[in-house]
């Protein structure tokens, strides 16, 4: 009898990359050979975006380059723009985006142009135009406009900007500039994967992307920094009554989300930086409530169940305290994602391969078919 194949494809290496690496065992996370630890902080999204997308970090003038890319490719097309009512009023956030992003494709100048210059100029466009259409989902739902995006701010400090109305100080910026690299890429991530199957089929980068959203929906992928934050606001009383919520949780068997991770045995090197910003938050805001929150439940889930925290579990209470809604911590995500997403699939049609793994078949054999009235 055939050896199963893992479940969930544990250690199956399904494709070659040179995007971005882990190393599970000693917590370590690099995007092109750049330790996350080195660029946390020092380097912008926007530059993460070139690392990415076009393989090196930018010398001022190709971030020069970039960043006015980026500035003109901000307009929506039409279809996109006509269906922001229809879906700002009835549907959740993810699924008002994974629509969305789909119509962008309709518009596209380099639709039907499949050349790897035209795949980075769509590759670009689509992270330029994401956080937009957030922005406009946000607003359309609350019955308001979006704030004109100012020329000083990047892609960061105009989403905070367009999400809350208010232009956020320095530091907000930066910090929410860190939490986007810090979520960029991921390997072979469920979402990524998802992307790169539908690539491989030589589908074109909006579809790609597109389907990554709905597997990035998911409570298991991106939607566990909702679940995070949905948890520690139910929690009543004060930091003194997180122990026995916590223990009450893992008594009844219910699992709390934003912990243990299916490739680092360590702690995730994303949550020591989140969990540094988080704490600079509470004390910028005055307002620690979630983080010490979140500090007392760490330690409870690492005492009783060995596990650390995940990079979902400090996004929550960084966003939160940078005015995000809950609901749109998973859009959050995805603004970040799209620059990992798009370079893997400019990557998968550079030397591509249909994806098409076997499978366990675990049904019934030797089945004979009878009349229906037989049956």
């Amino acid at each position: 009898m055939a050896e199963k194949s893992p479940r969930g494809l544990a250690d199956v290496v399904a494709a070659s990359t040179s995007i971005s690496d882990i190393d599970g065992r000693e917590g370590r996370l690099f995007y092109r050979g750049y330790d996350i630890n080195d660029i946390a902080g020092r380097t912008s999204f926007e530059e993460c975006v070139h690392l990415l997308q076009r393989g090196s970090l930018p010398n001022r003038s190709q971030l020069d380059q970039l960043r006015s890319e980026l500035t003109g490719d901000r307009r929506i097309g039409r279809t996109a723009d006509a269906l922001v009512p229809e879906v700002g009023s009835s549907g959740s956030p993810m699924e008002a985006l994974r629509t969305l992003v789909s119509a962008l494709s309709v518009d596209d100048p380099d639709a039907a142009d499949s050349s790897i210059e035209a795949e980075r100029r769509k590759a670009t466009r689509l992270v330029a135009q994401l956080p937009v259409l957030v922005a406009r989902y946000e607003a359309e739902r609350r019955g308001t406009r979006v704030p004109e995006p100012e020329a000083d701010l990047g892609i960061a400090g105009n989403f905070l900007l367009q999400i809350t109305g208010e232009r956020p100080s320095p530091r907000a910026a930066e910090i929410f500039d860190t939490c986007l690299v810090l979520h960029a890429d991921h390997t072979m991530n469920a979402s990524t994967f998802a992307a790169r199957v539908i690539a491989a089929t030589l589908s074109d980068i909006h579809s790609a992307v597109t389907g990554a959203m709905g597997a990035l929906r998911g409570p298991l992928h991106g939607g566990a920094n909702e679940a995070v934050m949905k948890t520690l606001s139910s929690i009543e009383g004060d930091v003194d009554d997180v122990d026995a919520f916590v223990r009450a949780e893992l008594d009844a068997g219910r699992k709390l989300m934003g912990f243990g991770h299916r490739v680092y045995k360590t702690e995730d090197p994303r949550a020591t930086h989140l969990r540094e910003m988080s704490k600079e938050l509470a004390d910028m805001t005055g307002n620690s409530r979630y983080y010490e929150f979140s500090r007392r439940m760490e330690q409870v889930v690492l005492d009783s169940k060995g596990l650390y925290p995940n990079v979902d579990f400090f996004a929550a209470s960084v966003y939160s305290a940078l005015g995000i809604p809950t609901d749109l911590f998973t859009p959050v995500f995805a603004v970040s994602r799209m620059s990992g997403w798009t370079a893997h699939v400019i990557e998968q049609h550079e030397d591509n391969r249909l994806i098409r793994p076997d499978s366990d078949y675990i049904g019934p054999r030797d089945q004979r078919w009878v009349d229906i009235d037989q049956r």
